[in-house]
């Protein structure tokens, strides 16, 4: 078994115990929200960015422990905007490294099979320049694999949460959680990429949105692998064709691109991202 398969083997069975960690008996996150010092409980807001932040502060212990007794020791992300989130460097060979990022996103309750999409770092300098030190904590090509741990959760129903509300301690059990019924998972990234960019006008890559695919790694690249969801990101929008009338436009999606390159578009999975506008 290679260091990846190792890695990624424990990784799984690691992720699959999470959810006992974070959650109540009836599913509730155990973070209810913050304490002063006079012991007052203010709820926390359901804003993706913080609950995203707040569920990695409360994992951290968990992936501690889990380096440890696998023979890892923990690189944190020197910078925000640094990428990966946490890069595990193996204590007896630092030469191999896993990079793995936080992935947080919640179901679309109206359409409960559907979640609001990832980013997936960026196709930019050091997606490109595989040397580059670029905005990432060690080149990319010195990692062995890119991993997303991901966490897909509900939002409460906002007319149980009063945010504005102060609780005292003893009544911590009566706070409704803000979100709760998580799903946690792990995948390669590149198994759950879609051939659309991320949120706003940043260099990212986005997810496919469907939770049962993202689960099980069935993005747009999956069957075609991971050469040809590099080969794609690193020129996303760079390679200019020309149709029949001799107009010319930008390659952006999969299928176009494939052809271009001349290989099998049948192995292109046809799914649909939502932009990926959380963390």
């Amino acid at each position: 078994m290679s260091d990846k398969q190792d890695f990624q083997a424990k990784l799984v069975a690691f992720v699959h115990e999470l959810h006992r960690y974070v959650s109540t008996g009836d599913g509730q996150w155990t973070v209810k929200g913050f304490i002063d010092v006079f012991q007052n409980v203010y709820t926390i807001s359901s804003d993706t960015k913080i609950v995203s932040k707040i569920l990695e502060i409360h994992l951290f212990p968990k992936i501690l422990q889990f380096a440890q007794e696998n023979g890892y020791r923990v690189v944190l992300a020197e910078h925000q905007n640094y990428y990966p989130d946490i890069s595990f460097v193996k204590a007896d060979d630092e030469s191999v490294r896993f990079a793995v990022d936080f992935k947080t996103t919640y179901r679309n309750p109206k359409k409960p099979h559907l979640c609001n999409g990832f980013t997936l770092g960026s196709h930019g300098t050091y997606f490109e320049n595989r040397q580059s030190t670029k905005n990432i904590q060690f080149p990319y090509a010195s990692y062995h694999g890119h991993f997303c741990l991901g966490i897909i959760y509900d939002r409460a129903d906002g007319a149980t949460i009063d945010e504005t509300r102060r609780h005292h301690l003893d009544e911590l059990q009566s706070i409704t959680s803000v979100v709760g019924n998580f799903k946690f998972f792990t995948v390669e990234k590149w198994q759950i990429a879609s051939d659309k960019g991320g949120s706003g006008n940043t260099a990212n890559i986005g997810s496919i949105n469907s939770i049962d695919d993202i689960i099980n790694g069935r993005g747009m690249f999956s069957r075609l692998g991971e050469s040809w969801f590099d080969d794609y990101w690193m020129n996303y929008r760079k390679i200019t064709i020309q149709d029949d009338q001799g107009a010319t436009r930008k390659i952006s999606t999969l299928k176009e691109f494939v052809i271009y390159r001349g290989g099998d578009v049948s192995l292109v999975v046809d799914k649909q991202n939502n932009g990926g506008d959380t963390e």
